[in-house]
């Protein structure tokens, strides 16, 4: 067997564009949703509401997800995507000139909640394009027996950008205030913008091209249910996201359990995406594709325990040590995933493949966001979230009895096959 050339992707121009733009399109995304979420609860002070952040985004982003994939598989990747990032761009100036000190004075609570609420709804429509736009857009970039080193890099750019998006998020609150952090987003959109000019237009090669949409939708759909490869990933993935979305009730943490203010937010926030970058790199030089089931199962258990020891702790150092940790065991889980659509997905369905992904894992972040904010009101913070990190755990044990044929999975040989081609 060759040896494995932790590089390979890297190695391709157009690939290097296409990681500095999703670093700035998630760093963007992910520091404008820590700004919104510590707005949000400064103004109300009441757990729902960081809940209806998340519902504000998934509804659009569900609904709209699978006509998202339609679009993505009829037409050109890298102009569909230029438009996705006009319109980010233009939400982020929008939250921008709604956090103008003057506006805040000036407009009731109701109605500055109610304008970024409308401004979330409208990022869940843009979102959901750009999740499978990104998917397919990939795939034309490296050949398919880089697929797997590409995924992993992809992976690691999208958590690096999870990382310190929330982590100057915190500190940029603290310094500049909300407002003006607002603007470092839109300026990270522009960024992200002129990155993807530089790659080139991409061929559309699905031979479809015209396909009546719902029968387009109904291929997609069964196809993903039909592998159930694919199917058992995304759905395991999907309800540990689900019930460990611990993340959304963070800043309740930082200013009323913790104590320890916005800086600490910042901290909180990154600590997980720094734990899945440390797993994602270290992925790059060592494989996980041999037992990929049982390491996928492993990692999800580990990120359950990791939830509930976060949930009980009221130490801050503790937390942070159990949040990195449930972010090193996701990204296990992210690459394990990843490589598994990549591999099994044909061109001409990335973008419906994609769309169905984004409904059960994508969405779920802001799902498991409403479902921790409904937990939280009904049953109280610290039992919210260890109410979910059992029911991680619950998911595992279940996945694992019923499903013993993905604790057989195992990725090595396809990979092997890929990477041995010239």
């Amino acid at each position: 067997m060759a040896k494995k050339d932790p590089y390979a992707a890297l190695r391709f121009k157009e690939f290097r564009f296409f990681l500095s733009m999703r670093f700035a399109l998630v760093f963007a995304w992910s520091m404008q949703f820590v700004i919104i979420e510590w707005e949000v609860y400064s103004l109300t002070k009441d757990p729902l509401s960081l809940g209806i952040i998340g519902l504000m985004e998934i509804i659009p982003a569900v609904s709209m997800a699978l006509f998202a994939g339609h679009i993505v598989d009829q037409n050109e990747k890298r102009g569909l995507l230029m438009k996705c990032l006009l319109g980010f761009s233009i939400i982020s100036l929008g939250l921008f000139l709604v956090t103008v000190p003057s506006v805040v004075e000036s407009l009731s609570t109701v109605s500055i909640l109610g304008i970024i609420y409308a401004l979330v709804f409208c990022g869940g429509l843009v979102r959901a394009f750009i999740g499978p736009t990104v998917f397919s857009l990939l795939s034309l970039i490296v050949p398919k027996k880089n697929y797997p080193n590409a995924a992993t890099w992809s992976s690691s750019t999208w958590q690096m950008g999870s990382m310190f998006g929330p982590a100057l998020a915190g500190v940029s609150i603290g310094i500049i205030g909300v407002h003006w952090s607002m603007c470092l987003v839109f300026g990270c959109t522009l960024f992200a913008l002129f990155w993807l000019a530089q790659i080139s237009k991409k061929p559309i090669l699905n031979p479809k091209i015209g396909e009546p949409i719902f029968q387009s939708l109904k291929q997609g759909v069964k196809f993903v249910f039909n592998n159930k490869t694919i199917l058992g990933a995304i759905s395991l993935d999907m309800f540990a996201v689900l019930f460990g979305g611990a993340v959304a009730l963070l800043p309740i943490f930082a200013q009323d359990i913790l104590k320890v203010g916005s800086e600490g937010f910042g901290v909180l926030r990154a600590a997980p995406a720094v734990g899945s970058i440390v797993t994602m790199l270290a992925a790059a030089y060592f494989s996980l594709n041999k037992n990929a089931g049982i390491k996928l199962l492993t990692a999800i258990f580990v990120f359950g325990l990791c939830i509930i020891v976060f949930g009980i702790s009221e130490i801050f150092w503790i937390s942070v040590v159990a949040l990195f940790l449930s972010g090193a065991a996701d990204g296990v889980s992210v690459v394990i995933r990843n490589t598994i659509l990549q591999l099994h997905t044909p061109d001409n369905m990335r973008g419906r493949v994609s769309s169905v992904n984004s409904i059960f894992v994508g969405s779920s972040n802001e799902l498991g966001a409403f479902e921790s904010g409904v937990t939280a009101k009904i049953m109280g913070v610290v039992p919210a979230v260890v109410f979910g990190g059992c029911m991680t755990l619950a998911t595992v044990f279940g996945t694992a009895i019923v499903s013993p044929s993905f604790r057989k999975l195992d990725l090595e040989k396809e990979v092997e096959e890929l990477e041995q081609q010239d």
